[in-house]
């Protein structure tokens, strides 16, 4: 096959693009807590990724269907096509569960602004009931679903802590919950409601800001997975640039397929043990 080392690097070239897009949202906010927390985000990556086709934006699991056709076009094999085909839905799967996180995330932010909301309605003289309702329109995603039910709740004097509690049960919202305990306190006990809030804010503030120094911190160390994880791509380029075949030698010779199934599953393997060991350490 006369494709050379050339087309090779065509193939790692495009292979990186397919990487680098997905992974294009997690440079700028890591520089954002490294640097300055709540700076605005830099704007290139995204001019980037807009200029793509829309299928790819919206659907960007299917950006392994064209690496997989070219290296079945390269190797002169249906086994890519299958790989491809088997990528599609777990990187899908990774994909969704990075925009729940998200979610997560831009719900426990609105739930702190919620918090500072009704402690300026608070202070500057309004009542608990019509705070909540004026803070509620800059934050109408902190209640979620549960927002009529809150809304109503405390513009008619109903239960405001039983339908912040119930609101408290989507992920990201669990900050709710202490909303509701500091008004349980404040309506029973007679405690000052905008001095409860004001700590609870500041505690879920510390706590966001720990998370990310985290994440942060293990960035590293994702980093190096991920360059651990191409290392076998680059021998693949490395050997087409020797005047191999790596390819071929790969789908089409015995050897060569039983060290392919042999890789795969310590790629696997080590991809895994890798996301336990970050994850443990998310967890503590």
């Amino acid at each position: 096959m006369g494709a050379g080392p050339l087309v090779y690097a065509a193939a790692l070239c495009a292979g990186l693009a397919a990487w680098t897009a997905v992974r294009c949202e997690t440079a700028p906010r890591r520089a954002r807590v490294l640097f300055v927390d709540g700076a605005p985000e830099p704007n290139r990556l995204r001019a980037y990724w807009s200029a793509m086709p829309e299928f790819f934006r919206e659907r960007r699991e299917w950006l392994c269907a064209p690496t997989a056709v070219l290296l079945a076009v390269l190797g002169e094999s249906v086994l890519p096509l299958f790989a491809g085909a088997v990528a599609v839905p777990l990187v899908r799967r990774w994909l969704g569960a990075r925009s729940r996180g998200r979610e997560r995330e831009r719900a426990a932010d609105a739930v702190m602004a919620l918090c500072g909301s009704v402690v300026g309605e608070l202070r500057a003289g309004r009542e608990p009931g019509q705070a909540l309702l004026v803070a509620a329109r800059d934050s109408a995603e902190a209640l979620g679903g549960a927002e009529a039910a809150v809304l109503a709740a405390a513009r008619f004097g109903g239960d405001v802590p039983g339908a912040l509690r119930q609101a408290a049960d989507a992920p990201g919202r669990e900050g709710l919950a202490g909303v509701a305990a500091c008004w349980r306190v404040a309506v029973d006990g007679g405690a000052g409601l905008a001095a409860g809030l004001d700590r609870l804010e500041v505690a879920l503030r510390a706590d966001r800001r720990r998370r990310e120094e985290l994440r942060a911190q293990l960035a590293g160390a994702w980093s190096t997975v991920v360059v651990l994880a191409l290392l076998p791509v680059a021998g693949l380029g490395l050997g087409a640039a020797l005047g191999a075949d790596p390819l071929r030698v790969l789908l089409h010779s015995p050897g060569g397929l039983a060290c392919l199934a042999a890789g795969g599953l310590l790629e696997t393997a080590g991809l895994m043990w890798a996301r336990r060991i970050v994850r443990a350490g998310e967890a503590a």
